[in-house]
């Protein structure tokens, strides 16, 4: 398994500051999660973290045993994902005997990769409402474009556009309770969800 085959994300942008041997960094610029899972190539799934084999060298990857109990996006099982061994080379973290929400990327070795850069979480932490988002609002919206406002001025440019406005007012409601969703009229707008009632 070589490094060439462990492609970042295109939308979450990793960029990369060599100087010498291990003084890379990884900065990750601010995706809704609704974003991460409309990515074509993206597999999203429910899993409990059960092994981890870290990696012994910068270039080389960390694998954890996962047990996957919901398959959210994709038809395929897994029993293991793969990330770099340093989170300075965009290498994710996750805890053993912890359910996760993970949304990673099948490569050409049909091996499933995940980074820093992209969206995973305790399920545990996720809302509520976002489960349900998650479950029943998400791909609905994938017609959509969620733009990313950072700073003013931030304009929507179409009526497929969402203004997300979470990190420049320093909140988190727009991530853990909306979807981005066409309309009757086919312009994309917020949709405020409830909270999942059922058992997951």
């Amino acid at each position: 398994m070589s490094w060439k085959n462990f492609v970042l994300p295109l939308v979450l942008l990793c960029l990369w500051g060599l100087q010498t041997e291990g003084t890379y960094t990884c900065e990750c610029l601010p995706v809704h999660p609704q974003q991460e899972f409309c990515q074509a190539d993206v597999v999203v799934i429910k899993a409990k973290v059960v092994g981890v084999k870290p990696g012994k060298h910068f270039h080389t990857f960390t694998k954890y045993d996962i047990q996957q109990t919901r398959n959210l996006k994709g038809s395929k099982s897994f029993g293991v994902i793969y990330t770099a061994a340093s989170s300075a080379a965009c290498g994710a973290t996750l805890t053993k005997d912890t359910e996760y929400l993970l949304m990673g990327r099948v490569h050409s070795d049909n091996i499933l990769y995940i980074s820093k850069c992209d969206f995973y979480q305790p399920w545990d932490a996720l809302s509520a409402t976002q489960k349900k988002l998650l479950h029943s609002f998400y791909k609905k919206g994938c017609d959509c474009t969620i733009k990313s406002c950072l700073s003013y001025p931030c304009c929507m440019t179409s009526q497929t556009e969402c203004l997300w406005t979470d990190h420049m007012f320093g909140t988190s409601d727009q991530t853990r309770n909306s979807a981005c969703v066409k309309s009757r009229k086919g312009w994309c707008t917020w949709h405020r969800g409830t909270a999942w009632r059922q058992g997951w």
